[in-house]
């Protein structure tokens, strides 16, 4: 004679009954999220959608420009809060990051790197004079500082935000910090429309380059992104 409850079968019946509800929800849940994620990858392929932002397309070339121009292949590079440059061909690579190493409290080690490389990092340092010096004390004589900053974007606090400079400003800033007028190359581009995009985005993220929609045409007096080369001195 059975005399298990009916109300404790029909409880394990419902528990599996849940389960089952449960774990075929999770895995159409799992697979509509994978669709989404396949539809918009593919979506983007065909709009031509680029994996980069429309404000660093002109800059980006044009810094790996520079950089190959130097032929170094035999170079020590430093990078600074990043990774892009770790698959470039120097002869050693290494990336440091904040909060780890804090580039205003003083130099890794003294003139042991070719190359400095900070992209997108001045702006957010409370102490930029203190930074470049830094960053030239870790040169060895000849050495490359490359350094790319926002100009005509939303605050970014990543973890703060604190300056922005032109071309002219960004110039002097490296010059403050130890390097020659006549060794500091400076550049930058922007459009209005670019402006535009990034501040309807109001610093959440930023526009996605898309070739036949977004111009490249450059309006001096509209620059979204400033960038610098600076040599030191042999």
């Amino acid at each position: 004679m059975n005399t298990q409850p009916v109300s404790s079968s029909r409880e394990r019946r419902q528990g599996f009954l849940t389960w089952v509800v449960n774990g075929l929800r999770w895995r159409l849940e799992a697979y509509l999220a994978r669709s989404r994620r396949s539809f918009w990858h593919l979506s983007r392929r065909i709009l031509g959608v680029r994996e980069t932002g429309w404000a660093n397309v002109v800059m980006d070339r044009e810094t790996e420009e520079f950089v190959r121009s130097l032929n170094c292949s035999s170079w020590h590079a430093l990078e600074i809060s990043g990774t892009r440059w770790q698959d470039f061909g120097f002869a050693s690579y290494r990336n440091v990051s904040f909060p780890e190493y804090d580039i205003c409290e003083g130099p890794l080690e003294q003139e042991a790197f070719d190359i400095v490389i900070a992209e997108q990092v001045l702006e957010h340092v409370l102490w930029p004079y203190r930074a470049v010096r830094n960053v030239w004390k870790m040169l060895r004589p000849g050495g490359v500082f490359v350094a790319t900053t926002p100009f005509l974007i939303p605050v970014y606090d990543c973890p703060v935000d604190c300056s922005r400079w032109t071309e002219l400003g960004l110039k002097h800033l490296l010059a403050e910090g130890g390097f020659e007028l006549g060794n500091i190359i400076t550049a930058s581009w922007g459009n209005s429309s670019c402006v535009r995009a990034d501040l309807r985005l109001r610093g959440l993220k930023f526009s996605y380059w898309v070739p036949w929609k977004h111009s490249l045409r450059n309006e001096p007096y509209c620059p979204v992104v400033v960038w610098a080369f600076a040599r030191k001195a042999d």
